[in-house]
């Protein structure tokens, strides 16, 4: 699983990066021969006067048969893979239900909601935390939590950490029967005004 999502997060990072410099190069291109740069000559366009594509540009290939067919399929295959893409995305943000050990060998389905719930407010009571929010994302039967503290001004980071992963998060991982509950944590200092001093 791990493997998959690190698949998925390279090819997120690179299909963007390149979507990205695609058209910061395009774009950038049309304002500087907009603003009167002199553009090389095989460039896609001559001048600041100059149109992306003229009416002949558009009308070249209608007549050839192999045209729409090709350009359908492109369309057609851009179109699936964007869905792939989107829906590999959604999927793995959050995990809809958590299968719990009920000993028995069958198991339970617990609401994902309803754990990532409970862990916040177990999180959030913890000594030093203004607020908490959980999602859970991998697979049903091996979820992974990811945490959001937001700690008080007093609060020491490393203390506070130790009380999510000792508790929180063990309790939770005991309660729905599951032998790990990794956790990617992340962490961010409330804002406080400047304190006075008498």
């Amino acid at each position: 699983m791990k493997g998959v999502k690190g698949v998925l997060r390279i090819v997120n990072r690179v299909l963007l990066g390149f979507a990205g410099l695609l058209l910061v190069v395009l774009g950038g291109s049309v304002l500087a021969v907009g603003l009167g740069v002199n553009p090389p000559s095989w460039w896609i366009h001559d001048g600041r006067h100059d149109v992306l594509l003229s009416d002949a540009d558009r009308a070249r290939w209608r007549d050839e048969g192999w045209w729409w067919p090709t350009v359908i399929a492109v369309l057609a295959v851009a179109v699936l893979l964007a869905l792939w893409w989107l829906t590999a995305v959604l999927r793995r943000r959050r995990l809809a239900e958590v299968l719990v050990d009920t000993g028995d060998g069958e198991g339970a389905l617990l609401r994902g909601r309803a754990m990532e719930d409970v862990l916040a407010g177990e999180a959030g009571a913890l000594d030093g935390v203004r607020g908490a929010r959980v999602s859970l994302a991998g697979r049903r039967s091996a979820p992974e939590a990811r945490v959001w503290l937001l700690l008080e001004p007093h609060a020491g980071p490393g203390e506070t950490l130790h009380r999510l992963t000792t508790q929180s998060l063990a309790h939770a991982r005991d309660s729905a029967g599951l032998t790990s509950l990794p956790a990617e944590v992340r962490l961010r200092g409330a804002k406080h005004g400047p304190e006075r001093v008498t």
